[in-house]
């Protein structure tokens, strides 16, 4: 049978820990107009299906889940259902796109049908229209989320089908412990160093189910400019952004941004093939919003993420989850959705950041312009930031509990100035370097 991994089960776990929280990703790709037809949409999205098995299937779960949720082909499946059009009020800008965004992603997916919708949004500005694409979490992580773009509008080739890929052996895995037993030890050690409680602040808590959503938006060639200049990666760059716009966020509340306020989740990519599942381990580190300048911030978010990743936390995650594999179920599935109900205190926001498609796509002969990211949060997670890169565009889309965050703009205005510093410093620096 086709069943889950543990991975993409935890997800299911999680959202059944809390009530107010909705797993699934999205993204919001921004078309030129004129908008399709609701049938020409559905012609589309009916010449992928075949392509595209799980698209039809649903979750059915076992009684106190002694074994693993399985895929299986919903009989009762009807594409209409899970094909939704709206339109936006005018003026049909970012904040109208933003509420929908929120309003639609505040919802959970309905469980007895395939975990699924496409919502088809006209009525943006200069003409334009958005498809907003969302898939729950236990199907696809964010790399993979990424592929369906070139499944969907380009040429890419089909997914692996389901279940292609098998585990690794238990021998392999125990094979794999013993070659390299300090830097697993080493890497589950800083794993579990970095599950203790942050500074308590309003960063974190209880959260509601509705939700906001903002936008920021960034010149790719100008945020690897900036990596170039100061030697660091461009998730350096956009990691250094982030920690000065919660630096902000804490001074507008009047809160001492301290070195242990933001420890953040970040999501380490494994994948090894094209199936459309979860394939991702992680890394945790505190944000530097104790430093005073973008620069400064940038220098030490480096710093703190190459230790991160020279402890070996990803590998560490990765052998866990490949571990889990080979254990009863019912005890992972039992433990996950009691953790996720416990006041967790280590974790203030998770922050992804995906390479999107590197070419222009189009959609039904029409261009799409730019591909806005959404990333879900849960477990007293108030605040979630997703980075999706697209041709020569950088899209920050930021997730918010609307009962604890009502100010979130100054977190979006505070990265898109941080960004700004960051390339003022970078040029100003390289002018300094210019001989003559």
């Amino acid at each position: 049978m086709d069943r889950l991994s543990p991975l993409d089960a935890a997800f299911l776990e999680v959202e059944d820990a809390d009530p107010h929280a909705s797993l699934a990703i999205a993204s919001v790709a921004v078309v030129e107009g004129p908008a399709p037809g609701h049938d020409e949409f559905l012609g589309l999205m009916r010449s992928k299906l075949p392509v595209l098995p799980r698209a039809r299937q649903k979750l059915v779960r076992r009684p106190l889940d002694l074994a693993t949720p399985v895929w299986e082909d919903d009989p009762s499946f009807d594409l209409d259902y899970h094909v939704r059009r709206t339109a936006l009020p005018a003026p049909g800008g970012d904040a109208e796109l933003c509420a929908l965004v929120a309003r639609v992603m505040g919802q959970r997916l309905d469980r007895d049908r395939p975990l699924w919708e496409y919502w088809v949004v006209e009525g943006l500005a200069d003409g334009r229209w958005a498809i907003l694409a969302k898939v729950h979490h236990c199907m696809a992580d964010g790399v993979s989320g990424t592929m369906l773009y070139d499944v969907m509008y380009g040429d890419a080739p089909a997914p692996e089908p389901p279940g292609a890929a098998r585990p690794e052996s238990l021998m392999s895995l125990l094979a794999s412990v013993v070659r390299a037993p300090l830097d697993l030890l080493g890497g589950m050690l800083s794993l579990v160093w970095s599950l203790l409680p942050v500074r308590a602040t309003s960063l974190f808590g209880q959260i509601g189910s509705p939700r906001l959503y903002r936008v920021v938006r960034a010149s790719l060639p100008e945020v690897k400019e900036i990596g170039r200049s100061f030697g660091v990666t461009v998730n350096d760059v956009v990691l250094a952004a982030i920690s000065q716009a919660y630096r902000a966020l804490l001074l507008e509340r009047g809160e001492e941004p301290s070195p242990h306020s933001v420890r953040a989740m970040v999501p380490v990519s494994v994948r090894g093939d094209r199936r459309l599942d979860n394939q991702v381990s992680l890394r945790l580190a505190f944000l530097p919003v104790e430093a005073d300048h973008a620069v400064d911030a940038l220098d030490l978010v480096h710093q703190r993420f190459t230790e991160a990743k020279g402890g070996h936390q990803a590998e560490s995650g990765q052998t866990l989850a490949q571990l889990a594999r080979h254990e009863p179920f019912a005890p992972l599935a039992w433990s996950v959705r009691l953790g996720g109900m416990m006041p967790q205190r280590s974790i203030v926001t998770v922050t992804t950041n995906v390479p999107g498609p590197r070419r222009p796509l189009r959609v039904l002969g029409r261009a799409i312009v730019e591909i806005l990211p959404y990333v879900p949060i849960a477990i007293r997670i108030r605040t979630g930031i997703a980075v999706l890169s697209y041709t020569d565009r950088v899209a920050v889309g930021i997730t918010a509990d609307r009962d604890s965050t009502a100010d979130v703009d100054v977190l979006a205005e505070a990265l898109d100035r941080a960004i700004a510093e960051l390339l003022t410093a970078s040029r100003r620096d390289a002018a300094a370097r210019r001989p003559g």
